[in-house]
């Protein structure tokens, strides 16, 4: 099985890829699944919401088109906060997810991209305000798959890359109540095009999360554009394997299943 399971198209509001030419390419590649995780961000200016019975809409038609040669599955991507979550719950009840990533993309309304989050903190401080909000989503929403790219605020520090061990006490709390409500965590390869020294999330994330007893991993591109679809999987899987893991997850109806890691 070569799945790929963080897939954006023009869906999101920061691609313009239309679905069926992703599902091509993905067909070109050889894919066995791939999984549509299209933005939901509420509290942005102004919100990034998918157009879901589009989505929807769109994502039968494609199944039906390629039911032979690729099996697609209807995801999203909640950029969640604290405050967002009531609008999330109308979201998730509202359709039927086959997987849903659990992301942070700003706290208290403020984005990472552009410094508005971190602006005037030190380096410590937004990096534990970050991983604080993302405890405290978890410990009040449970509708999610798997966390994406859990370590992501590295990708906007200025600062450079905030060192694993000072953060390890939040991480190890964010792990052990993933692992005891079954959940998972993604490797997201956009760590190789945002020129990052090393895995999303870090080799120490995921062998901290694998010791703890963790096994429900994902494999995601979190592609936007054609060259970013399954890139760098090659590599990823190798880098798993090196820390023990041997298998990964596909999902469907929100239920992971196991495929050897090929």
């Amino acid at each position: 099985m070569r799945c790929d399971y963080h897939v954006h198209s023009a869906f999101s509001d920061d691609s313009v890829y239309p679905m069926e030419e992703v599902v091509k390419k993905a067909v070109s590649l050889g894919l066995d699944e791939i999984c549509f995780c299209e933005h939901t961000d509420f509290g942005m200016k102004p919100n990034q919401i998918c157009d879901y019975p589009a989505f929807f809409a769109e994502i039968k038609r494609c199944q039906e088109l390629y039911q032979h040669q690729l099996t697609i599955k209807a995801g999203a991507e909640f950029g969640m906060q604290v405050h967002t979550i009531s609008e999330f719950e109308k979201v998730y009840h509202s359709h039927t997810f086959d997987f849903v990533l659990l992301s942070c993309h700003q706290v208290d309304n403020k984005e990472f991209w552009n410094q508005d989050f971190q602006s005037g903190k030190t380096q410590e401080q937004y990096n534990n305000a970050y991983y604080e909000e993302i405890y405290q989503v978890m410990k009040r929403y449970h509708n999610y798959s798997v966390l994406a790219h859990l370590d992501a605020i590295k990708r906007d520090d200025r600062c450079g890359i905030y060192p694993f061990a000072k953060s390890k006490h939040q991480i190890e709390k964010i792990l052990r109540l993933a692992i005891q409500e079954q959940k998972g965590i993604e490797v997201n390869t956009s760590s190789f095009r945002y020129g990052l020294p090393d895995l999303t999330p870090c080799r120490e994330i995921l062998s901290l999360y694998y010791e703890l007893g963790g096994r429900i991993i994902t494999l995601g591109s979190d592609s936007h554009k054609e060259e970013h679809l399954a890139a760098h999987f090659d590599e990823v899987i190798a880098a798993l394997k090196s820390i023990g893991y041997r298998e990964y997850c596909t999902f469907d109806k929100m239920r992971p299943t196991f495929h050897p890691l090929p």
